[in-house]
């Protein structure tokens, strides 16, 4: 279970179309067949076949019902709807079953239920109540899962594993014996001795040194208002992620061992704010990466949602990638469950397809009129066909038809000339409750920096810091807490050899084990930015009188961090500083800094400024690093003329739409156009127009007026 970054990645492998049938842009859902009775499953295929449905995800839930009875198998309810979907041309991608015990299990066997840092048990109610560490446990999941390949090897339309089911959703953390003994070893194996664990844990500090590895315990209840030891708790988190990946391994070789040719993948949870696993790492592990995303309301709902489809095509180092998972409109699971807009569900899908996605999925199939998720949207709704969102999940259908007959399939996400990294740990390492400021997590710098990038006409990949960042032209690191020493080397030869970095506030402040880099922040690349910070400055209003913002000379203004800089290399020049009352000590000082550093240059942001405020500082700061914003302007002695580049990266200098390319390996490519505003855009057509949606072609048909929710697909192909 010991966590590596050099572990080898699967071959990624796709799963295949049915016989006779040609390749695909896979479209469908979770289907639960066993909520209904079966005369609902006839109809059920006639709208499938009408919304040009191709795949199902089918038995996620089902263990009670294929396992009614310990050993006792149910298999023919499953055979006679797999049989339906298959001769009617929609293959199915076959759940483990796993994700949540039946009743009679956890009733013989409650041990297996997981528990929490206070000791009190998770008990049966609701879904995923198992502990991973329970061997118990496991020996069940196994069984069904051997007994599902045993008698499905052979069935010709199942096309691809579904292993689990968004893994820690609700069992991310369990502390019971099970887990001690299992995070024990795990220690003994990620560090060989106790000293070299009291070293990575600091536990001279409050007389925590151990003599044993007995002696490890999860981070149980210590009492409200105290610290755990910080370092122990990141390691509880990369263990628990371990554990749970563990867990779907030993499912996912029990299934490869008796059915070696079918594709196998787990469905992630990606999105800006969600980091319960780390899902980079995770990604060595499937054979292809599938995502369930789901919108966040409001003004931010399509950029959040580019930057997660963006995180998870770099999770699949851009090969194609599964939307296992999204909604038709509103979920239920939040305190106010927003519906979708009209054109919303066909142009969000239509996102992560422009991203990468060549498997389009929802969350579910049929609504259920009974169960904690009857509110959830669903692609045939309680209204039933005779309903917009039916219309919209036949018209996406179409859509989703269009694009494959025109070429898309085979084709990659562009690469951007952008990378703005984003770290797992590094934000798991910021959930800490003893930091200089708790208003401050790493997940949201990454996002305002992808927004703000939007905001002056340039489109960025998301990348991994386990990824290939330092291949882009320029790279930017947001609050990157956590910097290893060979990260920082990374950093230093991608610059010393030419490449342009955006350094933040709250990057390099520790090593991997969480131990402060010395000497001033970011203490492993100072020499890199040409800063030296030697304090923080958080800002709040928790108390009167204190300062809750700093306004700095470029018109921006700084809330919640504000780095105190107190000198900056010889190379360096201040693009802006702050502008304060003088008995602060920060009137004057440096805020924003470039630097020339070997053959490359860095820009160091120093303060928290927002999307708002770093979209009113990037031209200065692209100007600094030598390479052109929105207008497309080259800068600098090389030459390098970012604005003209990958079409990928620069959306005309037009900042109200957000714009990403596919390439296919024959030079076609294919231009998705969407409307980030609430009113109308323009756009120009460079090529065949292939879909609108809330769109109209204008003029000569040069040009299209995109709606708000709307978009448009353009083709161009290779000239002889």
């Amino acid at each position: 279970m010991t966590r590596t970054t050099s572990s080898a990645r699967r071959a990624f492998r796709w799963p295949q179309p049915l016989a006779g049938n040609k390749p695909r842009i896979w479209y469908g859902g979770d289907y639960n067949p066993d909520q209904w009775p079966e005369d609902v499953w006839d109809d059920d295929i006639r709208l499938m076949k009408q919304a040009h449905v191709n795949f199902v995800s089918l038995g996620i839930f089902s263990w009670a019902n294929i396992e009614p009875e310990e050993g006792v198998w149910n298999f023919d309810w499953l055979d006679r709807i797999i049989d339906k979907l298959g001769k009617a041309g929609i293959a199915v991608d076959l759940a483990s079953a796993t994700a949540s015990p039946p009743p009679w299990l956890t009733s013989a066997h409650p041990e297996v239920l997981w528990k929490d840092y206070r000791g009190d048990t998770c008990w049966p109610g609701a879904r995923q109540h198992w502990r991973p560490t329970s061997p118990i446990f496991r020996d069940y999941a196994l069984k069904l899962c051997r007994a599902m390949a045993e008698h499905y090897k052979d069935n010709p339309y199942v096309v691809a594993w579904h292993v689990g089911n968004e893994y820690g959703c609700h069992n991310r953390f369990d502390y019971s014996d099970d887990a001690m003994r299992a995070f024990q070893e795990w220690c003994r194996e990620r560090y060989g001795t106790i000293d070299a664990v009291n070293d990575a844990w600091g536990t001279d500090f409050w007389s925590q040194r151990m003599t044993d590895f007995s002696q490890i315990i999860p981070p149980r209840f210590i009492g409200d208002g105290n610290f755990m030891n910080p370092g122990k708790l990141l390691d509880f988190k990369r263990f628990s992620s371990d554990a749970l990946k563990a867990f779907y391994e030993a499912e996912r070789d029990a299934l490869a061992e008796i059915t070696p040719d079918m594709p196998l993948t787990t469905n992630f949870m990606v999105s800006a704010s969600n980091s319960v696993m780390d899902y980079d790492d995770w990604g060595d592990a499937v054979d292809f990466v599938s995502n369930d995303h789901y919108f966040t309301p409001g003004e931010a709902h399509l950029d959040e949602m580019a930057y997660a489809a963006s995180l998870t095509d770099g999770i699949a180092r851009k090969n194609p990638w599964w939307l296992m998972e999204n909604s038709t409109s509103a979920v239920n699971w939040r305190p106010i469950n927003y519906r979708k807009e009209p054109g919303q569900t066909v142009r969000d899908a239509m996102v992560h397809v422009a991203m990468g996605a060549d498997a389009v999925g929802f969350f579910q199939w049929r609504q259920s009129r009974a169960g904690a998720e009857k509110f959830h949207s669903s692609m045939v709704p309680l209204a039933g066909e005779d309903s917009q969102v039916y219309r919209d999940v036949c018209a996406l259908g179409r859509d989703l038809d269009k694009l494959a007959d025109a070429g898309l399939l085979g084709s990659r996400v562009a690469q951007a000339k952008v990378a703005v990294v984003f770290d797992y740990e590094s934000q798991w390492a910021t959930e800490h409750t003893a930091t200089p400021t708790q208003q401050v997590r790493h997940w949201t710098e990454p996002l305002d920096w992808f927004r703000a990038l939007l905001d002056v006409g340039v489109t960025s990949d998301v990348v991994p810091v386990r990824g290939d960042w330092d291949r882009y032209d320029v790279v930017v690191l947001p609050s990157v807490y956590l910097l290893s020493e060979a990260d920082s080397e990374r950093l230093r030869a991608f610059v010393n050899g030419g490449g342009r970095a955006i350094v933040t506030y709250a990057t390099g402040i520790s090593d991997e084990r969480d131990h402060i880099w010395l000497g001033g922040f970011p203490g492993s690349i100072r020499d890199v930015v040409g800063v030296r910070v030697e304090e923080f400055a958080p800002l709040g209003d928790d108390f009167p009188g204190t300062p809750n913002e700093v306004r700095l000379s470029n018109g921006t203004v700084a809330h919640d961090w504000v780095d105190v800089i107190t000198s900056v290399g010889d190379d360096a020049r201040v693009l802006a500083s702050y502008e304060d009352d003088p008995w602060t000590g920060l009137d004057g000082a440096p805020a924003i800094v470039a630097n020339e550093f070997g053959k490359g240059r860095t820009a160091y942001v120093g303060c928290r400024l927002g999307r708002d405020g770093l979209a009113k500082s990037l031209p200065a700061v692209l100007d600094a690093l030598g390479v052109a914003g929105a207008d497309g302007n080259g800068f600098g002695s090389d030459g390098n003329d970012f604005g003209s580049g990958n079409g990928s990266v620069v959306n005309d200098g037009d900042a109200k739409v957000l714009r990403v390319v596919r390439e296919g390996a024959d030079d076609r490519r294919f231009t998705f156009l969407f409307n980030r505003t609430r009113a109308k855009a323009g756009v120009p057509l460079d090529g065949e127009l292939v879909i609108a949606s809330k769109a109209t072609v204008v003029g000569d048909g040069d040009s299209a007026e995109i709606e708000p929710n709307g978009f448009v697909v353009v083709r161009s192909l290779p000239t002889d």
